[in-house]
């Protein structure tokens, strides 16, 4: 039943692609069978295959290492205040310090020239089986580990010369992925103190992660098909990015990054939980004047009601059907820090009938597919090539789709597991 339910979920979400594509004639099958068959492979080969399995263990053990080495940097600064038992400290003086941690090893890991190698070997994999740019391979497998703006500096010269198609297929890569900085605050934020939980979690991001390259190629080259393919430069070259002097500066170039992320997650947090409290506060007013004093409006609700027919397509079933439709409208109105929160709370809670929801919300939320990140790539990527800003506008919404739909396609592949 759950293999049928995925395989109607997929279905529906590539038809969807197909209604929205720009030229529909133009679309060349056997690529968009390539990249779904990769994108199922890659969770079999994750999810079931021995061997690949304990290697997948070993990189979530990784990351519950790099939050026990970031917790004890953060107990020397903060001392006591770490150990509170609460959503919001956790956050501030658990969750945050991992971004900054995290952030220095990628630069450390660039400057050594590791995550250049393991960078290039998706890009490998990936153009192999399909038509497409250089640069587009590489900024895709770039944002497995990287994020929206970051992985196309990795292509920065090829930037200005891009077609809509390569450009939509950058985009929606930003969209669908998350960045390993947030990667693995997330798995302290739904794994908590208990390091199976933690293990579990981490396998799972880093399984969505690589997940969502091939959907990337998928949705993209379906909503925006290369007019004109012969043309394509799929010669493999990525620019050399400077890191810094030496180690020890790339650790010190890392950590002033990722300070800057890490205040601009917890300020995001907090206008989002203000702009939440206040906006549920004006329908909770209006539906008392409404309706009544019995009746009580949210914007939780509303989203709820607008996104259930999407919870129901990625494989939920029962009461949980509100409160992943909850979760997803809350991720693309406002962003996905927000609602991995309100996942956590779920989770403590035990507010879900099956652990199986958990998980498929799990993956559908992992990308940065939100209004917000639309002007984040515009203007992010406008820096690198300002001749291309009218054509990121207006690939801002179909590319917002695009993410969600990689998102959505990875939980219900994932469903067919569980």
């Amino acid at each position: 039943m759950n293999i049928a339910r995925s395989i109607l979920g997929l279905s529906i979400l590539i038809g969807f692609c197909y209604l929205l594509s720009s030229h529909k004639s133009k679309i060349r099958w056997k690529d968009i069978s390539y990249a779904l068959l990769l994108q199922i492979i890659f969770a079999i080969l994750v999810l079931k295959v021995p061997g690949v399995v304990d290697v997948f263990d070993f990189l979530s053990s990784f990351f519950v290492k790099v939050l026990d080495y970031t917790k004890e940097g953060s107990v020397f600064l903060f001392g006591k205040i770490v150990d509170v038992n609460s959503m919001g400290f956790i956050f501030a003086f658990q969750v945050l310090p991992t971004i900054v941690f995290f952030s220095a090893l990628t630069t450390l890991f660039y400057y050594l020239g590791i995550l250049q190698k393991i960078v290039y070997s998706f890009a490998w994999v990936m153009s192999k089986g399909i038509k497409l740019s250089g640069a587009e391979s590489l900024s895709t497998a770039g944002n497995i580990f990287l994020g929206q703006t970051e992985a196309p500096l990795l292509i920065k010269p090829y930037l200005p010369t891009m077609t809509k198609s390569e450009l939509l297929c950058i985009m929606i890569g930003g969209m669908a992925n998350i960045a390993g900085g947030v990667l693995a605050a997330y798995v302290g934020f739904l794994g908590g103190e208990d390091p199976i939980q933690r293990q579990l979690f981490a396998t799972h991001l880093l399984c969505a992660s690589i997940m969502s390259a091939p959907a990337t190629i998928l949705v993209s080259k379906l909503l925006e098909p290369e007019v004109n393919p012969e043309n394509v430069n799929s010669k493999l070259q990525m620019v050399e990015i400077k890191s810094g002097y030496n180690a020890i500066d790339a650790i010190c170039v890392g950590t002033t990054d990722g300070v800057s992320l890490a205040l601009n997650v917890g300020a995001m947090l907090l206008v989002f939980t203000a702009v939440m409290a206040m906006t549920n506060s004006i329908f909770f007013s209006l539906g008392h004047l409404i309706m009544g004093p019995e009746t009580s409006w949210s914007l939780q609700a509303i989203l709820s009601n607008i996104f259930s027919p999407v919870a129901w397509v990625i494989g939920i079933s029962g009461n949980d059907i509100s409160k992943v439709a909850q979760l997803l409208g809350e991720k693309t109105i406002l962003n996905e820090f927000f609602a991995y929160g309100t996942l956590a709370k779920f989770k403590a809670a035990s507010a879900f009938e099956s652990q199986r929801s958990l998980i498929i919300a799990t993956y559908a939320l992992c990308g940065f597919a939100n209004f917000a990140s639309i002007g984040i790539q515009v203007g992010g990527i406008s820096q690198m090539a300002p001749n291309q800003r009218k054509n990121l506008s207006q690939l801002g919404i179909k590319a917002l789709i695009g993410g969600t739909i990689c998102t959505l396609m990875t939980a219900t592949i994932v469903g067919a597991f569980y």
